[in-house]
């Protein structure tokens, strides 16, 4: 009996590890993302050198970050994995058809403006929340 709470409690503190990990790189990353976006205009007057370092960093914490969620995915038991999974599919694909036709709206000048990956952004996030909350009511 007690191997099995010790089993437990290992595998609350990993999940509890692995969700801080995910969140610390995260975090990062965003922060990479503004440097690398506000960091040319506001800090180093667009110096060419500094704009690609800060790009380049981005691209390394973005891949930390991948791998922070592979990581938290894979400490996830099976039902988790699942809702995870499942969102990440529904957001892969409103992303992708979603952002093809908004793509595809100004080249037929049904719209004026040019589409905006941060749009794009802002309906998967919503996308990817929308479908943790409902796989999770789905198997309360």
């Amino acid at each position: 009996m007690n191997k099995m709470k010790t089993g437990s409690n290992n595998w609350a503190a990993a999940s509890q590890m692995n969700s801080v990990r995910l969140l610390v790189w995260s975090t990062a990353w965003v922060a990479s993302m503004a440097l690398a976006a506000f960091g040319p205009k506001l800090i180093w007057n667009y110096d060419t050198s500094l704009t690609i370092l800060a790009v380049l960093i981005n691209l390394g914490i973005g891949f930390a970050m991948i791998l922070a969620t592979r990581r938290y995915l894979r400490g996830l038991d099976e039902m988790h994995q699942k809702i995870f999974l499942d969102a990440a599919v529904l957001t892969l694909g409103v992303g992708l058809v979603s952002g093809l036709s908004y793509e595809l709206l100004e080249d037929i000048r049904l719209i004026t403006f040019q589409p905006e990956i941060p749009h794009l952004v802002i309906l998967m996030c919503l996308t990817f929340l929308i479908g943790m909350i409902a796989g999770h009511r789905k198997y309360q």
